[in-house]
């Protein structure tokens, strides 16, 4: 978190902390989240909050090789020792500290225990000790376990018979969605065209650690360029820090799995063929870890008719970051080193455009709750929804929907998104057309076609009565 950054949106994760709060007993929250989504800022906004009573910040170290459980407790320590402003203290046993920590703990206190994975993982005796020492608690007090490596916490906590039932508040943070990126970018002082605004969050998505670090004085491409095409950048080096903090000697298999994914949604057969990965279930556990750490959605394929999911269920990449840097930087390290990129245009990359293109559709895909907004739909009007694909076969033509929402009253709305700088023409028209008749569509069903865009539209477009509704996801940037 840097020093005097914005803090946008998460009202609902607040909303949930207070209610919690205001029991005025021992209460145990659980947040989980991808790296830089904001964990740690949400509950120190919290604490902010409560005027009057202490926040305890503690935060594992990262692991490095050769680091001992005496390495974590002597960081926990130093910790505890900043916070009180006394001499640092040896704990020889997590018994220990956590009984020191009781000592002077008042009602009202917040307590984090930030990369808890990080600071439990070489004790096995962590999370008994930690769940005794939680059992004793009296005082009105709320402690807060945030992490990054979401299956850690999934395995130790929520699911861990150490922990059943003692857990009053699991939050998931999500990205920031489109219309609160937005707003954050503004309040940093970024300024640009639409197109621009676009471009920067489909590669960023809304993680706001990395929407902080956009240079206001600087264009988008200037920005992108420093980010992800020098020597040293960000996001350059941001993938690798990834997989050793979440993945560490299993993220070559796990990095496998999302390079294979780049390219598109598949199922887990296609997936383990690619790989040349054995028929165990291992593979379907490590789809899985990818889904919990957010990098990953497992979308399941469905029968229009009964509405029931198949048996096959595709895994595409969902992060955008993520899938820019396999995608684009990945491919440019060795140029990358050289800064061989300080004199190019981005545009003249190739692909560029159509890079972009897809960035932008896994940014909406993010956002679903703006889309049904926008056309006028409720959660509860929604069957099913999701990119669609339907296999080819002797019967029937394969075809790949951008994003398919099947609704109560049988209406399939065909989905297509569209980000280009010129007005797009009537061969988008086409496009979507050549979907339609191939998709095998049931008896009183309807097909709507629905264009999502940016750069505008022909008047030939607009004139046809191809489109149920044409979108401008400009407008998605001016709402409040």
């Amino acid at each position: 978190m840097q020093k005097g950054s914005p803090f946008i949106g998460r009202k609902p994760e607040l909303e949930s902390l207070r209610a919690l709060y205001s029991k005025r007993k021992p209460s145990l929250v659980v947040v989980n989240g991808r790296r830089r989504i904001g964990k740690s800022r949400l509950i120190a906004e919290f604490a902010a909050s409560r005027k009057g009573h202490r926040f305890w910040s503690f935060a594992g170290l990262a692991p490095q090789d050769g680091m001992t459980d005496q390495d974590q407790r002597d960081h926990f320590s130093r910790q505890f020792s900043l916070i009180l402003k006394i001499p640092p203290m040896t704990f020889l046993d997590w018994s220990d500290a956590f009984e020191h920590l009781s000592l002077h703990i008042k009602a009202g206190d917040i307590i984090l225990f930030d990369e808890i994975s990080w600071m439990g993982a070489k004790d096995p005796s962590f999370i008994p000790k930690l769940k005794a020492w939680w059992d004793k608690q009296q005082k009105q007090m709320l402690l807060v376990f945030c992490g990054s490596v979401s299956t850690w916490i999934e395995e130790n906590i929520l699911k861990s018979t150490a922990f059943f039932g003692r857990v009053n508040l699991s939050i998931t943070l999500e990205p920031l969605t489109i219309v609160e990126s937005a707003q954050l970018l503004k309040k940093i002082g970024f300024k640009s065209s639409y197109y621009d605004l676009y471009k920067v969050l489909s590669i960023l998505g809304g993680v706001p650690w990395y929407l902080e670090q956009l240079n206001p004085s600087m264009t988008a491409d200037e920005n992108i360029k420093q980010l992800a095409f020098e020597k040293n950048g960000l996001l350059v080096l941001e993938f690798d820090n990834i997989f050793h903090d979440l993945f560490d000697r299993k993220g070559t298999v796990y990095k496998k799995i999302l390079t294979t994914l780049k390219e598109g949604a598949k199922t887990l057969a296609e997936v383990r063929t690619a790989i040349d990965f054995p028929h165990s279930g291992t593979l379907s556990s490590m789809m899985e870890h990818l889904v919990t750490a957010g990098f990953v959605e497992k979308q399941p394929l469905w029968s229009f008719k009964t509405t029931k999911p198949l048996k096959q269920s595709l895994y595409r990449i969902s992060d955008p970051y993520m899938r820019f840097y396999l995608r684009v930087i990945e491919g440019y390290l060795k140029k990358i080193s050289l800064n061989a990129f300080r004199k190019i245009a981005l545009s003249s990359l190739p692909g560029w455009e159509a890079h972009l293109g897809l960035q932008v559709e896994y940014l909406l895909l993010q956002n679903r709750s703006l889309l049904f907004k926008a056309l006028g739909l409720s959660a509860t009007d929604v069957v099913c929804d999701g990119p669609y694909r339907q296999s080819k076969r002797t019967t029937q033509e394969g075809c790949q929907i951008d994003y398919l929402i099947q609704t109560q009253t049988n209406n399939l709305l065909i989905n297509e998104f569209k980000f280009k700088k010129r007005e797009l023409d009537k061969e988008v028209i086409h496009q979507v057309q050549k979907k339609i008749r191939a998709l095998k569509i049931p008896r009183g069903f309807a097909a709507l076609p629905v264009l999502f865009h940016l750069g505008g539209v022909s008047p030939a477009v607009e004139t046809e009565s191809c489109f149920f509704k044409i979108i401008d996801i400009a407008d998605f940037l001016e709402e409040e």
